[in-house]
């Protein structure tokens, strides 16, 4: 609980099985964790056994995809505060407290892995990752005149429930890019938010996307198509 609202956290599940249990059990030590989704989204042998050595919730998505898994999270999450992360060892769950605290203030509240003092020893954040991710953000920022954007690419975040039955209409992309649809949505919508530093680790296992340089590359041409298409579409939201 966090000031009497109830905290959910939504962890789509690809290939985490060997680090599930431990991220698990981490956001759960935050003490401010309620539940935990874990959406298995064809994941891999064994995943399922190792979330029910939990107090995780697991339910399934058949839709192959990182946004529809993300989707398919917050529709089961009964969160007052719905908390995305990826449990793959990169992110800490001791940064709740962060993203609940600015919740206080902002309807959504996005992680950056871009500051220097935050990023492990043997964290996946190469030159070519931390730049690419950084230069995209500013493009965004300078489009569409925000705040401060360092990272389209981080999965951590926060957003109060209020805004996600606004935003949730408008959700369309159910790939690996869903994560800068979700923040272009938001700064349609006009909700107040803000970015702030997290932990970033190295990962257990290897990523699906960002160990490949030219997966990150597609998946960064796509952002940045995305945020352009964006900048011009019409979006009518609910009061």
């Amino acid at each position: 609980m966090w000031r009497d609202k109830k905290v959910s956290v939504v962890f789509p599940t690809y290939n985490e099985k060997d680090s599930m249990k431990a991220a698990i059990e981490d956001f759960f030590a935050s003490g401010f964790v309620d539940e935990i989704v874990v959406v298995n989204n064809n994941a891999a042998a064994g995943t399922d056994e190792e979330v029910r050595k939990t107090s995780a919730r697991l339910v399934y998505e058949k839709r192959q995809g990182y946004g529809y898994a993300i989707w398919k999270g917050l529709e089961e999450a009964a969160g007052d505060y719905l908390i995305i992360s990826e449990p793959d060892g990169t992110f800490s769950g001791r940064d709740v407290v962060k993203l609940l605290a600015y919740g206080d203030d902002f309807d959504y509240v996005l992680g950056t892995r871009t500051t220097k003092e935050l990023i492990w020893e043997g964290a996946n954040m190469n030159f070519f990752l931390k730049w690419g991710n950084w230069a995209v953000g500013k493009g965004m920022e300078f489009l569409y005149n925000t705040t401060t954007l360092t990272d389209v690419g981080c999965t951590m975040r926060l957003m109060k429930r209020e805004l996600y039955e606004r935003v949730k209409p408008h959700f369309s992309i159910g790939t690996q890019h869903f994560g800068p649809e979700l923040t272009l949505i938001v700064i349609k919508s006009g909700a107040g938010f803000i970015e702030i530093p997290v932990n970033y680790k190295p990962r257990v296992g290897k990523s699906s996307v960002t160990g490949s340089m030219k997966k990150a590359f597609v998946l960064g041409i796509r952002m940045i198509l995305l945020i352009l298409r964006y900048r011009f579409k019409r979006m009518d939201f609910k009061k």
